[in-house]
């Protein structure tokens, strides 16, 4: 399936260049002083912020409020800053993510010489499904067109119906209001109790299944990858000219997502989230 083609982008003209330069000044010194506090162990003055940073105090103050809504920076007593626990939860994404891909890169090979399909590796971001990393060769027999960074909507794939099964069923309303459950082609589910009776079948059978919903011409079969704390980080899945997936494939699918989630510190025998 084709990818959107990117609009040309219009000539800028001299008040939108400004405004850009703005921009990237502003966050350039929001970058001086989140580097300043990440410099300090204990919380520091704005005083001291603005000497190290050179930053006008007034400047650094407006800076810091707006990191402070943001909460990458947090005020504490008698006007002090820190890092805010923002950066943490950020970092953590990001870590996950870096484990998961490094965990995964072996066995996605492995899956992808015994299959000789395309493996992905794909995790959430709100509504999407991410593609992170991918195991694939031209004998494959399809064209990978979504590359890595590309996404998708989560109910048209079965990565992304791993993820809504994990969610509860107020949460998934809430998905398919907010969506509305757009499709692509004629295969998608496009109504929500279709969407729950799918959820179902998936959490009955442990793997989820894309049956041309996303491209036509194109189906997957999914497998969840969880972390030591038993949360879904991650799916793993196989791609595949339609004609040529093969159910003989899901138990080494479902058997290699189990041996990077205990990669990962995942014990099978703790509830998941």
């Amino acid at each position: 399936m084709s990818q959107p083609t990117d609009l040309a982008p219009l000539a800028p003209t001299a008040p939108t260049s400004g405004v850009s330069a703005m921009a990237i000044q502003v966050l350039e010194r929001a970058t001086t002083l989140l580097d300043a506090l990440a410099a300090q162990t204990d919380p520091v003055t704005l005083k001291e912020l603005s000497k190290t940073t050179g930053l006008h105090p007034s400047t650094a103050h407006r800076i810091l409020n707006d990191l402070v809504v943001g909460r990458y920076v947090e005020r504490v007593d008698n006007g002090l800053y820190q890092l805010g626990m923002r950066l943490l939860e950020l970092g953590s994404l990001v870590k996950g993510r870096l484990n998961v891909r490094e965990a995964a890169m072996d066995a996605m090979r492995a899956l992808h010489r015994l299959t000789g399909q395309t493996v992905n590796l794909s995790v959430q971001q709100g509504d999407e499904i991410v593609y992170i990393d991918r195991a694939w060769s031209e004998r494959s027999g399809m064209h990978v067109v979504r590359a890595i960074g590309g996404r998708a909507p989560l109910h048209l794939t079965s990565t992304g119906k791993l993820f809504l099964c994990a969610a509860d069923p107020r949460q998934v309303r809430a998905y398919a209001t907010r969506t509305g459950l757009a499709g692509t082609t004629r295969n998608s589910i496009t109504q929500l109790d279709k969407l729950e009776r799918e959820l179902a079948l998936v959490r009955r059978h442990g793997y989820a299944r894309d049956n041309e919903e996303l491209e036509m011409g194109v189906r997957c079969i999914a497998a969840g990858i969880h972390d030591d704390s038993g949360k879904l980080v991650a799916g793993l899945s196989v791609s595949a000219p339609s004609e040529r997936l093969q159910d003989e494939w899901i138990t080494q699918l479902v058997s290699t997502a189990r041996s990077i989630s205990e990669a990962l510190g995942y014990e099978p025998g703790i509830s998941d989230h």
